[in-house]
């Protein structure tokens, strides 16, 4: 998956300042669509959500000691 491998070739600072983005952005949307806007793409809510969920999962795996290292995805 090209995306996982994007994401777990950043460092942990990179990753962290990511997911501080995309958590304002989603807030930002969060609150157009409580205040009766439209989205202009309706699957965007579901992907970024997604895609905070694979950075917390990466942080988590390496703060465990589990999962690749940064730049060892696909090495064996």
């Amino acid at each position: 998956m090209k995306a996982l491998r994007e994401l777990r070739s950043k460092s942990d600072q990179e990753l962290i300042e990511e997911l501080q983005e995309l958590r304002t952005e989603l807030r930002n949307i969060g609150t157009k669509i409580r205040s009766g806007g439209a989205v202009e793409n309706s699957g965007q809510v579901k992907n970024m959500r997604r895609r905070i969920a694979r950075i917390l999962t990466i942080l988590n795996e390496r703060k465990r000691g589990m999962g690749p290292k940064v730049g060892e995805e696909g090495k064996s």
